[in-house]
């Protein structure tokens, strides 16, 4: 479908895009297409690689996630694509400057500059007239701590890129610190979309870590916008035991109060609907197939699949009235 098709009418819709990697940068790309009202709110938890450096040297949120937002809203000229190439390339040397990534480090300075988390990232966003907003889910930086069986034994596992390639299987996460502060411009957006999005995505470490932020979650539960959850396509480590059907339960059940309105999920990636459909009903969701993979790999969200699917979606469910 033409980009431009894909585009007519919806640069006023409000959309609210939650998580944080690979996932959120799909659900950004192909939002972009749609409207340049998009706020990525992110995650703030990633404790690994350049990120996880810069955190423990510097005390500050790691950048990484933030960076991948940033980079997906660059549109498709010139100008975007040249600095998403420039915010997402990586040093390779043999001092200490190996492996991290340039966007990283421009998003510390000009925190360090600024002294403001959101004024650092605005002013970023308007380097690169990005079409949208990125704001981290919490000004402070987080722990994800898991309870898990492995073996058959229970057992708890600290940190994000444990929790990520612990291969175990996952029974809920916490955060620490547990009721850390929530933007009030995250806040704000929340109660201003027409929409909100949740993954796909890391689902315990980049997903369900955005329920378990008190403000942010009161106004998840309150917003008038509806709300959709994207299935992944296939499973990662995190959730290589885990049916779609689990994964929507575990997600209910680390905020139960909270009703969503749409699941979205790729045509050719379930096989077992009755227990989705089941688990979509636990929520109060309505099931959405649709085709969303990349043609040339089923492990990839294609972004035109992606954004005719939202744009269907948008179409079919009218948003709350205020």
């Amino acid at each position: 479908m033409p980009m431009n098709s894909l585009r007519a009418g919806y640069r006023g819709r409000r959309v609210v895009a939650l998580g944080g990697g690979h996932g959120l940068y799909a659900t950004l790309s192909a939002l972009r297409i749609l409207t340049s009202n998009v706020t990525a709110i992110v995650t703030v938890a990633d404790d690994g690689g350049s990120s996880g450096r810069i955190r423990e040297q510097m005390d500050v949120l790691p950048p990484g996630d933030l960076r991948m937002a940033l980079s997906a809203l660059c549109d498709d000229g010139e100008w975007g694509q040249t600095w998403r190439d420039v915010l997402q390339y990586r040093f390779e040397s043999s001092g200490d400057l190996n492996g991290h990534s340039v966007g990283n480090l421009l998003i510390v300075a000009t925190w360090a500059l600024l002294d403001d988390q959101i004024a650092g990232l605005d002013f970023i966003g308007r380097l690169l007239d990005i079409k949208g907003r990125v704001i981290p889910m919490s000004s402070t930086p987080l722990e994800i701590v898991a309870d898990v069986i492995t073996d058959g034994q229970r057992k708890v596992v600290t940190g994000q890129v444990a929790v990520a390639t612990s291969k175990a299987n996952v029974e809920r996460v916490q955060i620490l610190p547990e009721n850390p502060p929530a933007h009030s411009e995250a806040i704000d957006a929340v109660h201003d979309a027409d929409w909100v999005i949740f993954g796909p995505g890391s689902w315990y470490t980049s997903i369900i870590p955005h329920l378990l932020v008190p403000d942010l979650a009161d106004s998840l539960i309150n917003t008038r916008a509806k709300r959709m959850l994207v299935l992944n396509l296939v499973p990662d480590e995190e959730t290589a035991t885990c049916s779609a059907a689990s994964l929507v339960e575990a997600f209910h059940q680390h905020l139960p109060q909270m009703r969503l309105d749409v699941i979205l999920v790729n045509s050719g990636s379930v096989t077992q609907w009755e227990a989705l459909q089941e688990a979509a009903d636990l929520v109060g969701a309505q099931l959405v197939r649709h085709r969303l993979e990349s043609k040339n790999n089923r492990a990839v969200h294609d972004p035109l699949f992606l954004a005719a699917a939202f744009r269907e979606v948008f179409d079919t469910f009218t948003p709350r009235m205020s």
